[in-house]
């Protein structure tokens, strides 16, 4: 009798596809938040591994196969000195492993960071003898590199964990749909651009129906304040051309094995003019093959 149990990963087929999820990002962002959300969606959460770990950790995944078919890792600069070199560590992962590799990344501004530190009265992992802000800004700049390797970034300076959670779910509960996942979100440039917009266009060219009194207190959500929008001069054949900008680039999303995209629609107060176009964009979009859509309404009802 032959011995097959050679150090070769078993082969798995499309219906066995497994997946590798590698959770990283700023101290304090919400990286325990997510592994407990990923635990209750039925992920298998290793939490702090070594980066020198990553490859014996897909071995074992690809050895596992369906038996362990969703394994999450979270990463980070706890690990001190044998937290080197993630992104290659991150990059071997993706070119030797028969799983579907994917990096989350979380971040949050510093203002929050450091409130959050405060709060829990810990000092930050590479804060040594300086302050906070000093181990903020090392570890931003030790994670530079993955974060633009990562293929789903959340900014969590807005969320309590309860979003946070939410978040997560609607990213990752669903993971059989191969396609791309593109969250349309309005907003409103008066309070600040989305930090996790991979696309921003700006759509304030478009008159405002806010000084228009029986569209004021409407939104864009409702029909004469979409009509009105959408009739305005260029309105309509911006959202058309931007759709066909975006059919190229989503399919390039596509081959890169980039599963998510945000992109967000900004007017002055994300109530009237990015509501109707990101409605409108949205309806253009589902048409397209291999894309899913949702949409996110990030200030509506702020003013």
């Amino acid at each position: 009798m032959s011995d097959t149990s050679d150090d070769r990963p078993a082969q798995t087929s499309a219906s066995q596809q497994h997946d590798i999820l590698i959770v990283t990002g700023m101290s304090g962002a919400g990286r325990s938040t997510v592994g407990k959300a990923l635990e209750d969606l039925g992920w298998y959460v290793v939490d702090n591994l070594p980066t020198q770990m990553l490859g014996p950790l897909t071995e074992l995944a690809d050895r596992a196969g369906e038996k362990i078919p969703k394994i999450a890792t979270v990463v980070d600069v706890r690990g001190g000195r044998f937290f080197t070199d993630p992104e290659q560590a991150v990059e071997q992962v993706r070119a030797g492993s028969s799983a579907r590799v994917r990096v989350l990344f979380l971040e949050a501004t510093d203002a929050v960071l450091v409130r959050r530190f405060e709060q829990v009265r810990r000092p930050h992992p590479l804060q040594g003898d300086g302050t906070l802000l000093d181990g903020i800004g090392l570890e931003r700049s030790r994670l530079s590199a993955l974060r633009e390797a990562a293929d789903v970034v959340i900014d969590t300076s807005d969320l309590n964990i309860h979003q946070l959670a939410n978040a997560v779910t609607e990213r990752f509960a669903d993971d059989h749909f191969v396609g791309v996942q593109v969250t349309l979100m309005s907003f409103g440039f008066k309070y600040g651009l989305p930090a996790d917009a991979d696309m921003v266009a700006d759509v304030r060219f478009i008159p405002n129906p806010y000084w228009v009194p029986e569209l004021r207190p409407h939104t864009g959500l409702d029909a004469p304040v979409s009509e009105y929008v959408l009739s305005q001069p260029g309105a309509r054949s911006f959202v058309e051309r931007y759709a066909a900008v975006l059919e190229p680039v989503l399919a390039g999303y596509q081959r890169e094995n980039k599963r998510h995209a945000t992109i967000a629609i900004g007017c002055t107060g994300g109530k009237h003019r990015s509501v109707a176009v990101v409605a409108e964009l949205a309806n253009l979009l589902r048409g397209m093959s291999d894309v899913a859509v949702r949409v996110k309404n990030r200030d509506l009802g702020r003013e």
